[in-house]
């Protein structure tokens, strides 16, 4: 599947309700992008990738690091998610759940691509 185009830039993202856990927050209801609101009318497509890299990788045995793939670890990989707005525009954006530093221990989201209508389906 191919996007219309990448766009790779942090977003910041609201909640008609604020998530219990921030380790899972799940699909927010809008985001902000370049100073404009695009509210979320529908969820597509959610997955997950819990894989560790790098150095990161070697830290823990097979057994558990199979369990942390499945459900994560704190810190530890991203939560996508393809959504809809009010305009029908579609994209894919994502909380990248590493902490932003030592007193913010929250992750970040970021608004991956714009795909077209027709690219909207099933697929990563």
């Amino acid at each position: 599947m191919k996007p219309i185009r990448f766009i790779g830039e942090s977003v910041e993202v609201a909640f008609d309700e604020e998530p219990a856990l921030t380790k899972r927050a799940g699909c927010p209801a809008r985001f902000v992008w370049r100073d404009e609101i695009h509210h979320i009318v529908e969820r597509l497509r959610e997955w997950h990738d819990y894989g560790r890299r790098g150095r990161m990788a070697h830290t823990m045995r097979d057994a558990h690091l199979r369990a942390a793939e499945r459900r994560g670890s704190w810190g530890v990989g991203r939560d996508y998610y393809r959504v809809r707005t009010a305009e029908g525009r579609v994209f894919d954006l994502y909380y990248d759940r590493a902490p932003k530093g030592t007193r913010e221990r929250g992750g970040a989201w970021y608004l991956y691509r714009e795909l077209g209508a027709a690219e909207s389906g099933e697929g990563a």
